[in-house]
């Protein structure tokens, strides 16, 4: 985070930036492209994928057009930041695409326990390196890509990151965001009462460097949830308890805590709530016009607990079954210590993908528990 920072803060150069890029794209690029190899052939197979894996490919070959290019060359920089905008807006669609390909493939052949497990590593490997590209073409292209060079909504952003990040200020917005969803699905959502916990500077709002859509992405993610929960359990109710947000500013840790009465889940369930294509909810059709607006794919909480630990954070869910749940983002205060957190495809990624998973050595219990109405000792 310090080097993005520094970087874009004090001579930011658009020819340092494209010999940079056109080094470190093709690598990340090619790297997650060779753990795509490894998945299923019949999922490989699905139209989706298929498309996902085109994509991948002409963005490889576009970047590795300008190897060998002139640096110092005013058409070929601004050739290039053109090339990476396209790229940018071609991978729009990459998570939707790639679990409608799961889909695909799931309908068709169904899963095992092995094919799952290989998927979930697999997922979570292929959306961190997405999330990283994306990191570096936003970078680009907000520093380099448009007319104006500061963007007026945002004018102290250093690309996508802001040196003084006001997390309540995102936190508020993100719950009015999922309140207008809830309001518009539920006709009513709960309030929102916030607290912050400034340990460095007591009384002052607490400000980090950070990237505040991702922040505002995992915030908005759990307040959904939240909201879901709790107006599914207390129903056609005129009030509704409130979800509470706790911000607390650390010296190692800044921790956004969201806790909601919304019933919670049992704890064998906790470990599904981060798997992907687990949805509580119904699945959305592909063009996205039935879906409901508080829910999807069930990719959400996974997906926000990547945004976490991209720079070495975490998300973890604790919950009280009957009561509710607390969700716990955990990001790292300081920027030098928020290092970006990338897969690398190496023997240990591909012994992953083929080795035979043996039989646990504990003892598995039965994953639902027993109906004792119908249970009978001998």
């Amino acid at each position: 985070m310090k080097q993005f920072l520094d970087f874009g803060s004090e001579n930011a150069c658009e020819k340092t930036s494209f010999t940079f890029l056109r080094q470190e794209l093709p690598v990340r690029l090619a790297n997650i492209m060779k753990e795509i190899n490894l998945l299923p052939d019949n999922l490989l197979r699905t139209p989706s994928v298929r498309l996902v894996q085109s994509w991948y490919m002409q963005s490889l070959q576009e970047i590795l057009e300008f190897r060998d290019k002139n640096a110092n060359d005013e058409k070929v920089t601004y050739d290039f930041t053109d090339a990476v905008i396209k790229i940018r807006n071609r991978h729009n669609d990459v998570i939707p695409t790639m679990a409608q390909g799961v889909v695909e493939y799931k309908e068709a052949y169904g899963t095992d326990p092995v094919v799952s497990q290989n998927l979930q590593y697999f997922l979570d490997r292929f959306y961190m390196s997405r999330i990283s590209i994306r990191m570096l073409l936003n970078q680009h292209t907000l520093l380099f890509g448009g007319k104006v060079k500061v963007n007026p909504a945002h004018p102290k952003q250093i690309g996508s990151i802001d040196p003084n990040c006001r997390v309540s200020d995102v936190i508020r917005d993100a719950y009015e965001n999922a309140r207008n969803l809830c309001d518009r699905y539920y006709m009513n959502s709960p309030e929102l009462i916030l607290d912050e916990f400034n340990v460095k500077e007591v009384e002052k709002p607490i400000t980090m460097v950070y990237v505040p859509s991702h922040l505002y992405h995992m915030v908005f993610e759990l307040f959904k949830n939240a909201m879901r929960a709790t107006m599914e359990l207390y129903g056609d109710a005129m009030e509704y308890p409130a979800i509470h947000a706790q911000v607390a500013l650390g010296t190692e840790d800044m921790t956004v805590k969201v806790s909601d009465r919304g019933g919670g889940v049992p704890l064998r369930k906790i470990d599904r709530l981060f798997t992907y294509t687990y949805s509580t909810a119904p699945r959305p059709s592909i063009d996205g016009s039935r879906a409901a607006p508080l829910a999807g794919y069930g990719y959400g909480l996974p997906i926000s607990r990547l945004y976490a630990r991209y720079f070495q954070g975490d998300l973890k869910l604790y919950s009280l079954e009957g009561y509710g749940t607390d969700a716990v983002i955990y990001i790292r205060a300081l920027s030098t210590e928020s290092i970006e957190r990338l897969p690398v495809y190496n023997k240990s990624a591909w012994k992953h993908y083929k080795t035979i998973h043996e039989a646990d050595d504990w003892c598995v219990p039965s994953k639902e528990p027993k109906d004792m109405t119908t249970f009978r000792s001998f």
